[in-house]
């Protein structure tokens, strides 16, 4: 059957379908002569026209070639010029209650089947639904821009990159997540170098000027930083690639000079003529020779103003300086954090660790009703802007300190009695985990930009003795498929009793059983799905297919134990197995 199934699809091939299932991070699935190709980009119900990309045992991966019918989702038309080459924006043609039912199916769907049968069914965990944005459109207060071609050998673009493209780049001056001041300063700057025939910086040679631009606006006043990010390399007075010598881009040593190299003042004179909604405080130039196409900012030079603005959030007041971190949309970061702060409850005279802190945002939200907070952050300007911030607020029961989370926690002579946790997208260092769980904090909350990280921790809590008491999911970033997650982890006392029932059969070793061994099936798994299963997980899925089970096999501990249950990415690749070695 496999053989046959391998004849007939190939890779390349070129095949149409309907998407019938939709998980995070925008990936569909479209069914094929009975296999499973993922399709990214593609929405649930959309008839999709995709080229085949790999193969493997049942599934395989697709290029979405185009959109032949519109799902029932996409209820609207898009309100951005550049939705569909742009590849920021994923849900521009679905109205926003369309959006956020989606995005809380995602979340809950990768959520709930990690959570503990025992807690669901006795309804120890309650799931929130999702909360939105207050403003859907011109919410961000930060977009960093590239410059490129939009084709190879086209004309100079600033913007983003262009759906599925590494290289090419798409002008976004008309963009509606954004106020328009940034199409106004975008389109400006992009004129004026295109006017002199400054050349960009070509990601492959490691040759040319312009990099990027980063624009800022609070929601306050809004006051605007306008960052240029370019190399420090000579060019050629015709536009031409910059010159070599000996192999290496000549550097500028002297920064009058480079000033004048990029004409800088006469940029400044043309962004202050711009009839704006907001002010512009301040323009900036940042040196960045790194050959890595992430903002490297290894020297910044205030060309007009000043290199900070001010935000205020829930009746505080944050510094922002040109890279600090900070959540993209204010408006929504007042719904993340006031849930936060609900969920940690009552803090007084109690020790809270914020790890993760970023800026301290999250801690001085805190720290009022709070004895001590203490913030933990690996990024030093980061903690630098936290204590500004806090000495600005007026919070003398805050500490922030610089460094990694695994290291700085062993130093802290304080004990928390609460723990926040913000970690980056792939969610907390595994060792990291380790030591705060050892804390054995009452509660913890986790808040998540990335529910699959989320749902991996999850797992790791539970196991370690927490239960999960409440999520929800809250909406930051609309149009896109990005989303926030909140969820209060609960340690588990040792008088709370769970009644687990287990029915085991009696029979050691059954004819099911005896096809193939517990070892044969995890290396099963392991070789064809990459994933590593228990016995405890493979007796599980057992159970589920009517398979009988030895007795007493992977029996709780104590009667007071809890079992995790089986992932359902883990219990799918089970049952391949056991379909594969003819035990279903």
């Amino acid at each position: 059957m496999i053989e046959s199934e391998i004849e007939i699809l190939k890779k390349g091939q070129v095949y149409e379908g309907v998407v019938e299932r939709y998980t995070f991070p925008n990936k569909g699935y479209v069914k094929v002569e009975d296999r499973e190709i993922c399709i990214k980009g593609a929405l649930k119900g959309q008839k999709v026209r995709f080229s085949i990309k790999k193969l493997r045992k049942g599934g395989g991966e697709g290029r979405l070639l185009d959109v032949l019918e519109r799902s029932a989702l996409e209820d609207k038309q898009a309100d951005c010029p550049h939705f569909g080459v742009c590849g920021g924006c994923a849900y521009q043609t679905m109205s926003y209650e369309h959006q956020l039912a989606l995005k809380e199916e995602q979340v809950r769907g990768l959520l709930e089947p990690v959570i503990l049968t025992a807690d669901k069914k006795e309804g120890a965990f309650c799931w929130e639904g999702i909360k939105g944005s207050p403003v859907q459109e011109g919410y961000r207060n930060k977009m960093e821009y590239s410059f490129g071609d939009a084709y190879k050998g086209g004309p100079l673009a600033l913007g983003m990159h262009k759906k599925g493209s590494f290289h090419d780049i798409v002008t976004v001056d008309h963009c509606t997540i954004v106020d328009e001041d940034y199409n106004q300063i975008l389109k400006t700057i992009l004129d004026f170098y295109t006017e002199k025939g400054v050349p960009f910086y070509k990601k492959m040679q490691h040759v040319g000027v312009l990099r990027h631009v980063v624009i800022r606006q609070v929601s306050c006043s809004k006051d605007i930083l306008v960052n240029l990010v370019t190399t420090t390399q000579d060019y050629m007075a015709d536009g031409n690639d910059a010159k070599e010598e000996s192999g290496n881009s000549k550097e500028w040593q002297d920064g009058e000079r480079l000033e004048q190299h990029l004409f800088l003042p006469e940029l400044v004179d043309r962004l202050l003529a711009l009839p704006l909604h907001g002010t512009i405080v301040g323009v900036l130039h940042t040196h960045n020779d790194s050959l890595s196409d992430a903002v490297v900012p290894e020297k910044i030079v205030t060309i007009y103003g000043q290199d900070y603005i001010y935000e205020k959030i829930l009746g505080l007041t944050f510094k922002i300086s040109p890279f600090s971190f900070f959540q993209t949309n204010s408006k929504g970061a007042e719904v993340l954090y006031e849930t936060a702060r609900s969920y940690v409850g009552e803090t007084k005279d109690k020790v809270i660790f914020d790890l993760y802190s970023g800026t301290g945002t999250i801690a001085q939200m805190l720290a009022p009703v709070a004895k001590k907070v203490i913030g933990v952050e690996i990024v030093e300007e980061a903690v630098d802007a936290a204590r500004e911030n806090a000495a600005l607020n007026g919070l003398t029961n805050c500490e922030f300190i610089a460094g990694d989370v695994l290291k700085v926690i062993d130093d802290i002579k304080e004990k928390p009695d609460i723990i926040v946790l913000d970690p980056p997208r792939d969610g907390c260092n595994p060792k990291a985990l380790d030591k705060i769980i050892a804390y054995g904090v009452d509660e913890i909350v986790y808040i998540s930009c990335k529910p699959t990280s989320l749902a991996r921790d999850l797992e790791i809590f539970q196991a370690r003795g927490y239960r999960v008491v409440k999520g929800c999911a809250v909406d930051q970033f609309v149009n896109t498929l990005h989303v926030e997650t909140v969820v209060l982890l609960s340690q588990q006392k040792p008088d709370d009793r769970i009644e687990v029932e287990i029915e085991l059969d009696e029979l050691d070793l059954t004819s099911a059983e005896s096809k193939a061994t517990y070892a044969e099936i995890k290396e099963y798994v392991l070789k064809e799905h990459g994933l590593k299963v228990s016995n405890l997980y493979i007796s599980q899925v057992k159970r589920k297919c009517g398979i009988e089970v030895g007795e007493n096999y992977n029996l709780p501990k104590s009667e007071d134990s809890r079992q995790p249950q089986c992932p359902m990415e883990k219990e799918k690749a089970i049952r391949d197995a056991l379909e594969h070695f003819g035990m279903i």
